[in-house]
């Protein structure tokens, strides 16, 4: 699978573009929302599993990403989330979200 960015010419964005139409296919929707309401969300879980990436370029960015009734949550924050200290976290090198 191409990686975005990473072609050349007219063809570059029909790429990129089918990169990211794979992406969806294969991860289902990924909803995004605001930090306090990615908070709530993981209030509701029993036993919340959140994926954390840490971007230092340009100053850091948070990103979190959690599945709750079968639909994928995104959120980034340039401060570090309170998480739940029920959550289990998994910390990543990157998360990346097509569109």
């Amino acid at each position: 699978m191409a990686v975005p960015g990473e072609t050349a010419g007219g063809a570059g964005g029909a790429a990129v573009a089918a990169a990211i139409a794979n992406a969806i296919k294969a991860s289902g929707a990924i909803v995004k929302v605001e930090p306090e309401d990615f908070l709530r969300i993981l209030g509701r879980m029993e036993e919340p599993v959140v994926v954390r990436a840490r971007n230092a370029f340009l100053g850091a960015t948070f990103k979190y990403l959690t599945s709750y009734k079968g639909l994928a949550f995104f959120t980034k924050s340039p401060e570090e989330l309170h998480l739940p200290g029920k959550a289990e976290v998994i910390l990543a090198k990157k998360i990346w979200i097509p569109g």
